[in-house]
C-alpha cells in the first residue's frame, strides 16, 4: 500500500483529505506544523508528500526544499496561495504540481494517482549506478571512465559537458536555477556569469538530444531554469 504524507494545519481539510485517499487505497499521515512534517518526511519512507504552504513553525517552501535535497518522491503543493510567483517559487524547489484551493478533493485523489503511476514508471526505467553506470533510455554514463554514450555510440565531451550532465542526470526531474546550476558545477572560483550555463546546456543538447529543438532529455522550464526528465 503507498504511503502518502499529507502536512496540512486545518484540520477539517486534513480529515477529509484524509479520508478520501484512504478510500481510495491509501495509507495516510498528517502532520499540523511544519516542523513535525518535515521531520517526518526525512525519516520515514513515503511515496508522496502533500503539502501545504502557509503551516505553522516552518512553511511549506522550506519543507519542499529540504524534501527535495534528500529524496527523489512526487511533491504535491496544495495553497491558497494564488499568485503565479509563487506557483513558479514551488515548482522551482522542486514541487511536482501546484493546486490551489478550494479544489475538488477527488481531482486531488486523481491528481495523486497520476503523479504515483508516472513515477513507478519513470523508476521502472531507471537504473541508477550498477557498477557505476547510469542508464536513462538512449543515454549511458560511465563513471568510472568519464564517458557517454548516447544509444551506444561515445559522444565526447568536455570535462565541464560531463561534470554539468552528470549531475542533473543524477538529480532527475528536480529544476535547477541558472545560478545553482553554476554554483554546483563551476563554484566560486569560476570566471563568467550564469550566461555559461545557457552555452553549455545548448551543447549538451546538439550532443545527446536527436533533435535539440526537442530536447526529451534536458528541458527548459521558463523563467525558472532546467530539469532532466528521466
Amino acid at each position: 500500500m503507498k504511503r502518502i504524507l499529507l502536512i496540512e494545519d486545518e484540520q477539517v481539510i486534513a480529515e477529509v483529505q484524509k479520508d478520501y485517499l484512504e478510500a481510495g487505497g491509501f495509507r495516510v499521515d498528517v502532520a499540523a506544523s511544519g516542523d513535525i512534517g518535515l521531520n517526518k518526511a526525512l525519516a520515514e519512507h513515503y511515496d508522496l508528500i502533500i503539502l501545504d504552504l502557509m503551516l505553522p513553525k516552518t512553511d511549506g517552501f522550506e519543507i519542499c526544499r529540504q524534501v527535495r535535497k534528500a529524496k527523489n518522491i512526487p511533491i504535491l503543493i496544495v495553497s491558497a496561495k494564488k499568485e503565479d510567483i509563487d506557483k513558479i517559487h514551488g515548482l522551482g524547489l522542486g514541487a511536482d504540481d501546484y493546486m490551489t484551493k478550494p479544489f475538488s478533493v477527488g481531482e486531488l485523489v486523481a491528481r495523486v494517482k497520476a503523479h504515483l503511476a508516472r513515477y513507478d514508471r519513470l523508476t521502472a526505467d531507471y537504473r541508477p549506478a550498477q557498477q557505476d553506470v547510469l542508464r536513462v533510455r538512449g543515454v549511458r554514463i560511465d563513471k568510472m571512465s568519464r564517458k557517454v554514450f548516447v544509444n551506444e555510440a561515445e559522444v565526447p565531451l568536455t570535462s565541464k559537458e560531463y561534470d554539468l550532465l552528470l549531475f542533473l542526470a543524477t538529480h532527475p526531474n528536480r529544476v535547477f536555477s541558472k545560478d545553482e546550476l553554476f554554483e554546483r558545477i563551476w563554484g566560486l572560483d569560476a570566471l563568467g556569469d550564469n550566461a555559461t550555463v545557457t552555452v553549455y546546456i545548448s551543447k549538451l543538447r546538439e550532443k545527446i538530444e536527436a533533435d535539440p529543438s526537442k530536447p526529451q532529455y534536458i528541458e527548459t522550464i521558463w523563467g525558472v531554469g532546467y530539469r532532466f526528465n528521466l
